[in-house]
């Protein structure tokens, strides 16, 4: 598949969805005109035949009927109508994003950290960040697996080339990609956590271990007892209203306990279903792929899950019924409805605690599998790595995912060796900072299981570790230069411990004077090489460029070079062996005034 034939898939969803939908608002409309004409002619009969009391009763009840019946299907067209809807907005969203306008999605700048060992230094989240790119997710939990799946990455071949199959099967599945995010968009509150949930019912008051458990047989029984009474006439009709009173008087005393239960679902019922429904999904699922059946076998180990948390929702349903007229009135005092289900609630926690987490974890690292499928499926020229047993790191045509693909160039990276280090030099703004930025972010989707942006990429799964945006602290009272220092030390003191890394700095020792930093700079580079580490460091200091003399074996000089010519600067953003021969900043200087430099 091609982008335009992914484009393409996108347009022609849109198109027959539109004609759904303009469809389904015609039917919306007549079957509200039909409710209100049932109304207005259930009016009018009553008021003709007025005196008539049978025809009038049937005339309420047939209207009745028919009033219920076209509002069911009215709600059931108002969904269709809905994921319609969002079938809609999705793809015109995924248009924008590969257009490269993510403003639709969440970027989750709460998950920004510093302190992290690379996802600040990578634009991991934020706005405009790779997070908001591929960020599909339904569920909170499902957020949270896809930013702990590139903030934690695989360290095993096995945990990535199973990551790569599951991927790879879900984003040949445009079907279910499309109808998994559009299903749990349909409920529009926010996620209700059911394993903290369970845990925070079971500690409000018990009913099944209480004396009111042995009232959801008596009172019924008793009721049933009474009305065969009161319809042999052996019992006159107050007898039945006296019993009733008591009844209702009972049922009101446990009301209190009941409604701190069902405060705890805030109304969140219908996001059950959405799991039911999510889940249901996996569950039906033909899946080839050892990760995708695994996930499936979970949750159909001993239950269903979708049919096990949906009878939860039928539970909390129903205890929320008790809290209406009807269940007032009738069903709490007859048949102790409230109690009832409150005890059914507690007996499916019981049953099914164990399995709650499970679920949810599979919901959820399905959930950030949709994304990274969405992701794989909106770029069909992007390729999954090859993932290899020895230290290597040898990639063609890399660039960076958020760059426009119409201006992006593309560069080689080879590192065969450990320990090994490119030691990158040239001008400002020729492209060290956003080739660092394209290596640490091809490696992080590699190790993550996910197509990267290259040709070809080959790689050992390093732990990655960066130092590109280093900041002073007023907060913590710490210097630009002693922040930087740390970050130094956190780095070397993972390489002692035996940490295989992939280091990637960006000028080293920005905090410091020129002298300082050009001893500080080859006294790390010569430790990190003796404690076998890999990556690249760019810098401006061509003194590093010596290095490569010393170790010929660990080190080798790239260089992105300024060509000035006739008074004007271009750029060609192609990496290239050796040390930078030009360097810019006193030609811009003179160039904007700032100096009278010649």
């Amino acid at each position: 598949m091609t982008l335009d034939e992914v484009k393409e898939s996108y347009k022609k969803l849109i198109d027959s969805e539109s004609v759904k939908l303009s469809k389904l608002k015609k039917d919306i409309f007549q079957i509200g005109t039909i409710r209100l004409v049932i109304v207005l002619a259930c009016i009018a009969v009553c008021y003709i035949f007025w005196g008539q009391v049978s025809i009038v009763l049937l005339t309420i009840v047939l209207s009745i009927i028919l009033f219920l019946f076209f509002m069911k299907y009215h709600n059931r067209l108002f969904m269709q109508k809905r994921y319609c809807e969002l079938l809609i907005k999705n793809a015109e969203d995924e248009l924008k994003g590969i257009d490269y306008d993510f403003s639709a999605f969440d970027g989750a700048p709460e998950k920004a950290d510093g302190d992290h060992s690379y996802s600040l230094d990578l634009d991991l989240f934020g706005n405009r960040s790779f997070f908001q790119s591929i960020n599909r997710t339904v569920t909170a939990f499902g957020k949270n697996k896809l930013a702990d799946s590139l903030l934690d990455t695989y360290e095993k071949k096995e945990e990535i080339t199973a990551q790569q199959e599951g991927v790879k099967e879900l984003s040949s599945d445009f079907e279910i990609l499309k109808h998994f995010r559009v299903t749990g968009q349909m409920s529009e509150i926010e996620d209700l956590d059911i394993h903290y949930f369970s845990q925070q019912f079971m500690q409000t008051k018990s009913f099944a271990k209480s004396i009111w458990k042995y009232f959801i047989y008596i009172i019924p029984i008793a009721f049933a007892v009474i009305t065969v009474l009161y319809v042999l006439d052996l019992i006159p009709l107050s007898v039945v209203g006296l019993c009733w009173t008591v009844a209702f008087s009972l049922s009101l005393v446990p009301l209190k306990d009941i409604k701190e239960k069902m405060a705890l679902f805030e109304k969140k019922i219908e996001v059950l279903q959405t799991y039911s429904n999510l889940l249901s999904i996996i569950e039906k699922g033909q899946f080839s792929s050892d990760l995708l059946k695994e996930l499936q076998n979970k949750i159909n180990k001993e239950h269903s899950a979708s049919l096990a948390i949906h009878q939860l929702k039928s539970y909390s349903n129903n205890l929320d019924q008790s809290f209406n007229v009807l269940g007032l009135i009738l069903l709490n005092p007859v048949f102790f409805w409230n109690i009832y289900y409150a005890i059914r609630i507690e007996n499916w926690i019981l049953q099914h605690k164990d399995n709650v987490a499970i679920w949810l974890k599979v919901l959820g690292r399905f959930d950030s599998l949709v994304s990274f499928a969405t992701y794989a499926y909106n770029h069909p020229d992007y390729t999954y790595p090859e993932v290899s047993d020895r230290f290597v790191f040898d990639g063609k045509d890399l660039g960076h995912p958020l760059l426009n693909r119409a201006v992006c160039v593309r560069n080689d990276v080879s590192i065969d060796r450990n320990p090994f280090f490119l030691v990158v030099t040239g001008a400002n703004m020729a492209g060290k900072s956003t080739y660092l930025r394209t290596i640490g972010i091809n490696l992080t989707l590699a190790c993550a299981g996910v197509p990267v942006c290259a040709s070809s990429l080959k790689f050992y799964p390093f732990k990655l570790v960066t130092n590109l945006r280093t900041s002073d602290s007023l907060t913590d009272n710490e210097s630009y230069f002693f922040a930087e220092l740390k970050r130094l030390k956190m780095i070397i003191d993972r390489l002692q411990s035996g940490e295989q890394l992939f280091i990637i700095l960006d000028e080293i020792l920005k905090g410091t004077n020129s002298e300082d930093k050009q001893k500080g700079s080859i006294a790390l580079m010569k430790q990190l090489v003796s404690l076998e580490g890999n990556g690249i460091i760019a810098t401006h200091d061509l003194v590093l460029g010596n290095l490569e003399k010393e170790f010929s074996d660990a080190i080798k000089n790239y260089r992105f070079e300024a060509d000035i010519k006739d008074e004007q600067l271009s750029f060609t953003y192609k990496i290239r062996e050796g040390v930078a021969q030009n360097m810019n900043a006193s030609f811009l200087m003179k160039k904007m005034g700032i100096t009278g430099l010649e």
